[in-house]
């Protein structure tokens, strides 16, 4: 888990993000690679030059990181960054800007630092607000969790998958360890309730069971933490971090509480554009698809992996949103036969491999939708 470290104060995005000129600063704290300037492209007359004049063209918007624009009252923009260029910025100690949801000493945060060294990791108010993040350029990656050992499936975080045109570019596994806080000087039999998200009460059931606790649930394990710390609450405590009790003074009352000490949740690196998939290291690919209702018609479309030698790792499904199929049945007047569902579905391939090409193909024939999420590293060492 990663330790606290010091740092100036961090508002929190909140939802009300409108546009990227909310604050102009926020776009150029990373990017020192180059001086900022703006480039426009003009129309020419006809001449001998012309030739000469395209290839010295073609070299500049190249060599240059800006967007072009044929209008000087449209601002340059930075263009999305490549794998590539994410080298270079590690190598040259450039720092990203990275949403989470939480406040400081969440969970997420430390997943945003483990994916992203040396990063400056940016809280937001809500998962929909760092998906926002991306797309308005506030920052240039999002890390948000999307399942847990114990807990299970983030569903929020699928439905804004779809919703967002984010892609995800890595995944990062963090090792969970819950700790029971208090306000300094209270013991384990003062408190009466206690304060955390919900995935985290529920990897906790069995011990806060044993305590007589009474659970109530909030937007995330740091703001409990937060919360209680600035109300001084004598029978109120928080499941939250080490790092966040550090952070807000609280005692720890115990640690590792919760029920499985396998626990851990798997974060998604999301970013406006995708990476280049190879075949250099193990790849993973997440797609979401939908297919009509009848017999087989799931079997068939886990078939086209399965025929290929693809391991699934992952699969799940979520109601299909604002749609209700017809159905055929004439007694059923009020509702439908059946719900459509979307299924996103994980495997253990690169988009590079001609086996997961000629799979998706062999999907499209049949599925009424289907969407590449996206293909990346795939994260097999230690939580």
């Amino acid at each position: 888990m990663a330790t606290a470290t010091s740092r100036s104060p961090i508002t929190p995005l909140n939802s009300s993000i409108q546009n990227p000129n909310y604050n102009r600063n926020l776009f150029f704290t990373l990017r020192a690679i180059t001086r900022r300037h703006s480039i426009h492209i003009h129309a020419r007359g006809s001449g001998s030059n012309d030739k000469t004049q395209v290839i010295e063209l073609q070299k500049l918007m190249q060599d240059s990181p800006y967007e072009f624009s044929s209008r000087d009252a449209l601002p340059s923009l930075p263009r999305p960054l490549t794998s590539a260029r994410l080298s270079n910025l590690a190598a040259e100690g450039s720092r990203l800007r990275v949403a989470y949801q939480g406040v400081r000493g969440a969970y997420s945060e430390s997943a945003a630092e483990k994916a992203y060294p040396n990063c400056e990791a940016v809280p937001c108010e809500q998962f929909d607000t760092a998906f926002q993040a991306v797309e308005k350029w506030l920052v240039d990656r999002a890390v948000l969790p999307i399942e847990n050992s114990l807990g299970g499936s983030i569903h929020r975080n699928y439905d804004l998958l779809l919703r967002h045109r984010l892609h995800i570019v890595g995944e990062v596994k963090l090792s969970i360890r819950h700790c029971l806080l208090a306000s300094p000087g209270v013991k384990i039999e003062n408190l009466k309730r206690v304060l955390s998200h919900p995935q985290a009460l529920a990897q906790c059931e069995n011990t806060l069971t044993k305590f007589g606790l009474v659970r109530e649930a909030v937007d995330d394990t740091a703001g409990a933490a937060k919360h209680v710390a600035l109300h001084g609450f004598y029978d109120v405590g928080a499941v939250a971090s080490f790092t966040a009790a550090k952070i807000y003074g609280l005692d720890v009352l115990a640690q590792d509480i919760q029920d499985d000490t396998d626990n851990v949740t798997r974060f998604l690196m999301l970013a406006r554009e995708p990476i280049i998939p190879g075949t250099d290291k193990p790849f993973k690919t997440s797609i979401v698809f939908s297919l009509e209702e009848g017999p087989g018609f799931l079997f068939k479309a886990l078939a086209v992996f399965a025929m290929r030698n693809i391991n699934l790792t992952k699969i799940e499904s979520r109601p299909l949103p604002k749609q209700a199929l017809q159905t055929s049945d004439d007694n059923a007047i009020c509702f439908p036969k059946y719900f459509p569902y979307l299924f996103y579905v994980d495997f253990e391939a690169s988009m590079a491999d001609q086996r997961a090409q000629n799979a998706l193909g062999h999907l499209k024939e049949f599925a009424t939708f289907l969407r590449v999420l996206g293909s990346y590293p795939a994260d097999n060492g230690l939580p």
